[in-house]
């Protein structure tokens, strides 16, 4: 994951940062909202690796069907 915009942060923005999810959320919430991001993170992974996978399977198939029409 790429987070650009967070290297402009200094500690003091960071802690102010952490102190504003802190107080909105609590702290009994925010190990829930950590795991919600964490499978949520999770399902993004195993959708593109599915996709990848397809798009890898297909461009095989259609190599293996070029080499038989080639080989007739």
């Amino acid at each position: 994951m790429n987070l650009l915009f967070l290297g402009n942060l200094g500690s003091t923005e960071v802690l102010v940062i952490l102190l504003i999810v802190l107080l909105l959320f609590g702290g009994k919430k925010i190990p829930e909202l950590m795991r919600g991001l964490g499978s949520g993170i999770r399902e993004f992974n195993n959708a593109k690796n599915n996709i990848s996978n397809e798009i890898r399977e297909g461009m095989r198939d259609a190599e293996r069907k070029s080499l038989d029409s080639d080989n007739k």
